[in-house]
């Protein structure tokens, strides 16, 4: 280690010390992860709009879209958290937000040249997905590398506050940009943001002394096991994952239908789903201003099982909607309750594995529970309603959000709409 380098490295460890408020690599991590987020949400209202009223997508093209966007999250999620050990994580964030503003940027390019189709949209959403399971891999796991121990669970609330407010921002600013300008023209603002998370991630200087203590192994196989042996061997982390992965099926159901629900059977416009999203990403909010408080009070056990309970009541109203505008506030304000929970327990989640987890297993350990609560994610689209009116089967989908997996990617809130992989609701919650 060269000399500028223990300079760095020891500045970055005592800067990791202080608090949030005057942590610089926390702040610039923070914001830009935030304004990444806030694209997102532009493109969560503007993607159900372009497939389904400008390319008249069908329920099973809408289906292999999400299975498009989905299938990285397993394919992709072990080998990325070797990565995510292996190699620093302030470059693999930029690199994987650079490559994504360039796709985002390939919708509206194709479509003002006259050859968006849906097949092209499947090709974005795979290699799209396949980026952002890289990013969080790194993104996630890179927090205990800029924050002390003390200051983890309190950072990780105000993450998830921050995003939460940037998501509302963003789905309100998405729909009045999708009414101006067209759904098409509004995903430049998303590949924007992109550009402004590289920068902000360039900014961080990431503890060398924490990174520093991953080991390379020879074979990505023995890696992997390494990764998997610990989160199944913990008598904390196990039986929490195992739980979560089995509930995450249904909650894939109701996150890829939610916005078809919504457009088609409720008939509620894109206006209407800009702000049902928006008020149900408003909720993460609150549930991050009060989680490390519910915490320190009751203890982290309770405040996982009551977050997980209120998350499966809240589901209920979509069971019973109907196409009136009044169905549309109760949707939303139970979503809204649906995400302050999510978020309470998410945040306690992913704080209890970041402070318990060894650093050289950050990344492997985070990305074998995604592994894990994401199996069956990627049949769960294959599974389209029988009608866009909304018969049996697809309400027995939508009943079942009551299981929503709060763990899995973009499944925080369920009014994610489309599964189109961005970094969207990702960060709120547990992992």
């Amino acid at each position: 280690m060269t000399h500028t380098s223990a300079v760095r490295g020891t500045a970055a460890k005592g800067a990791a010390a202080l608090p949030l408020r005057t942590n610089k690599s926390f702040r610039a991590y923070w914001f830009g992860e935030a304004v990444t987020l806030a694209g997102s949400s532009v493109h969560g209202v503007a993607l159900p709009v372009i497939a389904v009223l400008e390319l008249d997508a069908s329920p099973g093209q809408v289906s292999l879209l999400v299975a498009a966007a989905t299938v990285p999250a397993f394919v992709l999620a072990l080998p990325a958290g070797v990565a995510g050990d292996r190699y620093p994580k302030k470059k693999i964030m930029i690199g994987t937000d650079l490559a994504a503003a360039a796709l985002v940027s390939a919708v509206p390019v194709c479509w003002a040249v006259g050859v968006l189709s849906v097949p092209v949209l499947y090709a974005v959403a795979l290699l799209l997905g396949a980026l952002t399971v890289l990013h969080q891999a790194a993104s996630i796991a890179v927090v205990p590398e800029l924050v002390a121990r003390a200051h983890m669970h309190p950072a990780n609330a105000r993450i998830a506050g921050a995003f939460s407010l940037a998501d509302t921002a963003g789905t309100y600013g998405g729909t009045l940009v999708v009414g101006l300008l067209g759904a098409v023209r509004a995903l430049w603002l998303d590949s924007l943001s992109h550009l402004v998370s590289a920068w902000c991630a360039s900014r961080i200087r990431p503890s060398t002394a924490r990174r520093a203590a991953a080991a390379r192994s020879a074979r990505m196989g023995a890696a992997i096991r390494e990764g998997v042996r610990y989160v199944m061997r913990d008598p904390i982390q196990r039986p929490l994952v195992l739980s979560l992965a089995g509930l995450a099926f249904a909650d894939g159901i109701v996150t890829t239908y939610f916005a078809y629900t919504l457009l088609t059977r409720l008939e509620s416009g894109s206006t209407g789903l800009g702000l049902v999203m928006g008020v149900t990403a408003a909720g993460g909010l609150a549930g991050a201003v009060v989680a490390t408080r519910l915490v320190e009070r009751f203890g982290p056990a309770r405040m996982l099982l009551t977050g997980f309970l209120a998350y499966a009541v809240c589901g209920v109203p979509l069971l019973v909607a109907r196409p009136e505008p009044v169905w549309l506030g109760v949707i939303a304000a139970a979503g809204a309750l649906r995400t302050s929970a999510a978020v309470a327990a998410g945040t306690t989640q992913r704080s209890l594995r970041q402070q318990l987890c060894p650093p050289e297993l950050q990344s492997r350990a985070q990305q074998t529970s995604v592994w894990l609560a994401t199996g069956l994610r990627p049949s769960c689209p294959l599974w389209p309603p029988r009608s866009s009116a909304g018969d049996g089967r697809s309400r027995t989908a939508l009943a079942l959000d009551g299981s929503a997996d709060p763990s899995v990617p973009g499944a925080q809130p369920a009014a994610a709409g489309l599964a189109w992989p961005g970094r969207s609701r990702t960060h709120s919650g547990p992992r």
